[in-house]
């Protein structure tokens, strides 16, 4: 499932390339042609994230609530002018990055190619075009129904705003769940995924089963911090690298690359059995809450 980061790069995206126009709004597929009419023909005035949730909201006071879910993906496209990333979501070939490129408008745009799958929504604007597939959910809402949302939702890192630190730690330090269980709680912390919750936990040497309890309220602001500071680093780089860059392959000229290789990027995601970078000891792979753990057993103790 797309972590936090990606789902503000939406956005982000949605901001910049659709923000302030009219759209076109129709459902291939038709599951949402009921949606889609209530949205046709209105102006996009705000693309908003939180957590894994992404609301864009319309000049008549209706939203489109949109979650992708373990396999939801937009696909974009436009005209010279439309500038982004021509895929955000899952599947990802790549793991947690999506496909991009500095430019994916055509010279001679004669707008949007025929759908090709089951387009849940298109979104359609004079410069460009945007396709929704897979999403868990795809509504069209009111603000109240949209706010209610917002209230199950815990504080997002990425949005940080005063009282998200401390309001939190309350939220982690009042239950007796294992920690690695509550930061994928979104009514603890929205936004982080499974390989955040592995690698901030990892960085600050936080074992996995310990109550949230148990967390001194130290270690649950440092835990905040550093969600802040790795996701504001996928929002930047449009993927997941938590590993710093001394530990990445040396170019040719011996100078550090810009971008490390995939198995160079986190420190125990998807590493089980390879020795810790720190401490030697091999990499710990288990099931939590029916999802895959990595942590290593040396420095997380």
């Amino acid at each position: 499932m797309p972590e936090g980061h990606s789902v503000h790069r939406l956005a982000r995206q949605f901001q910049d390339v659709f923000g302030g126009r009219r759209l076109d709004v129709s459902s291939p597929q038709g599951r949402f042609t009921a949606g889609a009419g209530l949205l046709s023909g209105h102006t996009m005035v705000e693309a908003m994230a939180h957590g894994k949730q992404m609301f864009l909201r319309f000049d008549h006071g209706l939203i489109l609530h949109v979650h992708l879910g373990l396999y939801g993906a937009w696909n974009f496209g436009g005209d010279g002018s439309f500038r982004g990333a021509s895929s955000i979501g899952a599947p990802r070939r790549i793991g947690e990055r999506e496909a991009a490129s500095e430019d994916i408008g055509g010279g001679s745009y004669q707008g949007p190619p025929e759908p090709v799958g089951a387009v849940r929504v298109r979104l359609v604007s004079d410069h460009g075009w945007a396709d929704l597939r897979g999403a868990t959910t795809c509504a069209a809402t009111t603000e109240a129904e949209a706010q209610a949302v917002l209230d199950r939702l815990g504080p997002d890192p990425l949005r940080n705003v005063p009282g998200d630190r401390d309001e939190f730690v309350r939220r982690l330090r009042r239950r007796k769940t294992a920690v690695a269980l509550l930061l994928m709680d979104q009514a603890v912390l929205a936004g982080v995924g499974n390989i955040y919750r592995a690698e901030i936990l990892f960085r600050q040497g936080v074992d996995p089963w310990t109550p949230g309890t148990a967390i001194d309220a130290g270690t649950a602001e440092r835990i905040w911090d550093d969600a802040v500071l790795a996701m504001s680093d996928g929002v930047r780089d449009g993927r997941i690298v938590t590993t710093p860059r001394e530990l990445w392959s040396t170019g040719t000229e011996g100078a550090g690359t810009d971008v490390p290789h995939d198995d160079e990027a986190h420190y125990v995601y998807k590493r089980h059995g390879q020795p810790c970078r720190s401490c030697g000891t091999a990499v710990g792979l288990t099931e939590i809450g029916a999802r895959k753990l990595y942590w290593c057993p040396g420095c997380q103790n």
